[in-house]
C-alpha cells in the first residue's frame, strides 16, 4: 500500500516538473497561464482559512494581494527614489530589495491589515460581514488610486513600473537561461518558483487544518456560541484566521509584482475578490484538494477558452459566431450556476460536508 502512495507522489512530481515544458510547446502564453494558476491557488488557500475553516465571509481579500504587490513594487523599483529627494540622497543606487526580504515583510504587513480588518468586525456575521469586508477592499483600492498627491507614493492610476524581477543565487528569473542546447524561458523559471512556494503554502494549510487552531476555527464555523462555551477564545482565534489568511495574500501579491514588473490599482478590483471566493466555494470550502481544483478550473479554463474559442468556432462553423471574450464569460457563468445546482457543497467537498 505504501509503495502505491509513494509511486503516486512520484508520478505527480514528475508531471508537475514536465508540465511547463509540455505547455511551452504550444507557446509561452500557456506557461504563463500555469504561473497565474499557481498564484491563484495560493490566494484561494489563504482565503480558505477565513471562509472555509473559520466560516467568515470575506469579499475584500484582494486588498491583501494589493498590499503585498505594492510593497514589493515600492521596495524593488526606482519609484520612491525618483519621487523623494531625501531617499535618493540616502540610497544613490536606488532601492532593490530582494524577494526573500520582501516576502516575509509582505506577509507581516498583510497580516497587520488582516487584523485591522478583523478587529472591528468580530461581532459581525453573514451579510453584514460581507458588506464590511467588501468596503475594506474598495477602500484599499481607492487609496492606491489616489495616493499620488500631495506625495506621490503609489503613482495613482498609472501604477508602478520597472519593478525588479526575482533573482535567486545570481540567476535573473526575468531572463531566459540556456544550458547547452536547452533553453528555459523566464515564465518557466517563475513556474518552478511559484510551484515551490505553492507547495509550501499547501503544507502549511494541511498542518493548520489538523492543528488545535484549525479545530478551533471549525468549531467557530459550526457554532460560535458552543465554541465560546467550550473555552475557545473566539476573538483571538478569529483575528488569527484573518491574519494568517491575509499573509498568504501578501506573499502572492509580492510574487505577482515581481512576475509582472508592473502593478496598478486596476489589478485589484472587486471582481478579483469575487472570483477568489468562487474558487473556494465551488471547489469545496474547507477542503484543500477541492480549493486547489476550484482555483485551477476557474482560472485556467476561462483563460484557455480565451485562446481556443475563436479557432474552434472557425473549425466547426467556418467563422467566429460569438466573440471569444463573450463566450468565455458566458460559459464561465453557466458552469458556476450548474455546479451550484448539481454540487451545492462544491466539486470536491470535505467528507463531513459531503455527508451532511
Amino acid at each position: 500500500m505504501r509503495w502505491r502512495l509513494h509511486g503516486g507522489i512520484a508520478a505527480i512530481a514528475i508531471a508537475l516538473v514536465l508540465l511547463p515544458f509540455v505547455a511551452g510547446l504550444a507557446g509561452n502564453s500557456w506557461v504563463r497561464i500555469l504561473d497565474f494558476a499557481l498564484l491563484y491557488i495560493m490566494l484561494a488557500l489563504g482565503l480558505n482559512i477565513v471562509v472555509g475553516y473559520a466560516g467568515l465571509l470575506d469579499l475584500g481579500y484582494i486588498a491583501f494581494y494589493a498590499v503585498g504587490a505594492y510593497l514589493y513594487a515600492l521596495l524593488s523599483s526606482p519609484h520612491l527614489v525618483e519621487n523623494f529627494e531625501w531617499l535618493a540622497q540616502a540610497l544613490p543606487g536606488g532601492m532593490h530589495a530582494g524577494i526573500w526580504l520582501v516576502l516575509p515583510l509582505g506577509a507581516l504587513l498583510a497580516a497587520a491589515f488582516g487584523v485591522l480588518l478583523g478587529a472591528p468586525t468580530l461581532k459581525l456575521r453573514g451579510d453584514y460581514l460581507a458588506i464590511v469586508t467588501l468596503g475594506f477592499g474598495e477602500i484599499i483600492r481607492i487609496f492606491l488610486n489616489n495616493l499620488n498627491a500631495p506625495a506621490n507614493l503609489t503613482n495613482g492610476p498609472q501604477g508602478i513600473s520597472n519593478i525588479d524581477p526575482v533573482t535567486i543565487l545570481g540567476v535573473n528569473l526575468g531572463k531566459k537561461i540556456i544550458f547547452g542546447s536547452i533553453e528555459i524561458s523566464s515564465v518557466t523559471l517563475y513556474y518552478f518558483l511559484f510551484l515551490a512556494l505553492c507547495l509550501l503554502v499547501i503544507v502549511v494549510s494541511v498542518r493548520l487544518q489538523d492543528s488545535r487552531i484549525g479545530r478551533a476555527w471549525v468549531a467557530i464555523r459550526e457554532d460560535e456560541i458552543a465554541a465560546r462555551a467550550m473555552g475557545i477564545n473566539t476573538r483571538n482565534v478569529k483575528l488569527l484566521a484573518f491574519a494568517l489568511g491575509a499573509s498568504f495574500g501578501g506573499i502572492s501579491g509580492a510574487l505577482f509584482a515581481a512576475f509582472q514588473g508592473f502593478v496598478s490599482p486596476e489589478s485589484f478590483n472587486l471582481n478579483e475578490s469575487i472570483v477568489i471566493v468562487a474558487m473556494v466555494v465551488l471547489g469545496g470550502m474547507g477542503h484543500i484538494p477541492g480549493v486547489i481544483l476550484g482555483a485551477v478550473l476557474l482560472y485556467a479554463i476561462p483563460e484557455a477558452l480565451r485562446h481556443l474559442a475563436r479557432p474552434v468556432q472557425e473549425a466547426l462553423f467556418g467563422a467566429e459566431l460569438v466573440p471569444a471574450e463573450a463566450l468565455r464569460m458566458l460559459l464561465f457563468g453557466l458552469s458556476m450556476v450548474l455546479i451550484m445546482l448539481l454540487r451545492p457543497a462544491g466539486l470536491w467537498p470535505a467528507p463531513d460536508r459531503r455527508q451532511s
